[in-house]
């Protein structure tokens, strides 16, 4: 009886040396966030630049970069679930180049409600419909398109003096920024009173699309001089329609300085484009969401500068 209350009390001792001198708990690794951009294809070689800037961000600040996309431009349903998935997937922030300014509102406003943080780049979203819907105000980052579609149009213009037709190809209706660069293209060519704004229709942001465009409003105006289309994949399309059609004279400017586009301008079917550096867009998207983690104040509207190019800006 004695031996065995001596083991006894020999185990309790061992058990009380144990909890006098714990083990130092092993500390946990700490939880990078991820930030998901989120953007309207990556088949347009503008928005593969937008991911290259994001990258670059990641690579500087420590977060997880996830980057998701629809087919096209058009695709917006699924651009729509791609954000609801991201919700499920509890992301740290949202940085989103919306294809359209007003449809993405409400599944946006669910991620804001479940506490992600929001960054809007490249489309700004519809203000009256955002504060209709509840949406507390987002950044934007982008680039002034009315004046970016203003020096692309004007490129085509310069020197003109007879009187000459235009027209339009449109991006999606549905986006702000393709309503602005018409605007500005309006505003260049009605500034020259030898040319005439003939028509305006949409090609959806799409190459293919844009050359079935062309061609209708060629069988509609067949005397049209000047072409601004509000993205150079627009026009290439057009570029590639008056090549086939066999069609000279006709002047085409386009917008994003995708490298086809500086190869086309080289090569002397494209006047201009405007570089609105879809890079830095995407990085300074992904520093702001950062910034905003960390509870930092950043600007609601940062504007990078649109810079016309054109093959004397290239010479140079």
């Amino acid at each position: 009886m004695r031996a065995m209350f001596l083991v006894f009390v020999s185990f309790a001792f061992v058990l009380s040396g144990c909890g006098n001198q714990p083990n130092p708990p092993v500390p946990a690794a700490p939880v990078k966030p991820v930030v998901a951009l989120v953007v309207k294809t990556l088949t347009n070689p503008f928005f593969v630049d937008m991911e290259k800037g994001a990258r670059r961000a990641e690579k500087e600040l420590g977060f997880t970069l996830k980057v998701k996309s629809a087919a096209q431009e058009t695709s917006i349903d699924q651009q729509i679930a791609i954000i609801d998935a991201l919700i499920s997937d509890a992301v740290t922030a949202l940085v989103v180049a919306p294809g359209s300014s007003t449809e993405l509102i409400p599944v946006l406003k669910k991620a804001q409600d479940k506490g992600i943080i929001l960054v809007n780049i490249d489309n700004q979203l519809d203000a009256k419909a955002s504060a209709a819907a509840g949406l507390k105000p987002v950044p934007f980052i982008s680039v002034d398109n009315v004046k970016g579609g203003y020096l692309s149009a004007k490129a085509l213009t310069a020197g003109v003096k007879a009187p000459a037709e235009a027209a339009i190809l449109e991006g999606i209706r549905e986006a702000a920024n393709a309503n602005q660069r018409k605007q500005g293209a309006e505003k260049a060519f009605a500034e020259n009173t030898a040319v005439r704004l003939v028509d305006s229709r949409s090609a959806y942001w799409k190459i293919d699309e844009a050359y079935d465009v062309t061609k209708a409003i060629f069988m509609d105006h067949p005397n049209v001089k000047l072409l601004f289309a509000a993205n150079d994949m627009m026009a290439l399309g057009a570029i590639q329609y008056l090549s086939d059609s066999h069609r000279s004279g006709v002047k085409v400017a386009g917008f994003d300085n995708l490298d086809d586009a500086r190869k086309a301008i080289l090569a002397g079917h494209l006047v201009a484009t405007v570089d609105q550096q879809a890079d830095e867009q995407g990085y300074a998207g992904c520093v702001t969401a950062i910034k905003l983690l960390h509870g930092e104040t950043v600007p609601a509207l940062v504007e990078a500068p649109v810079r016309l190019v054109t093959k004397d800006h290239m010479d140079q």
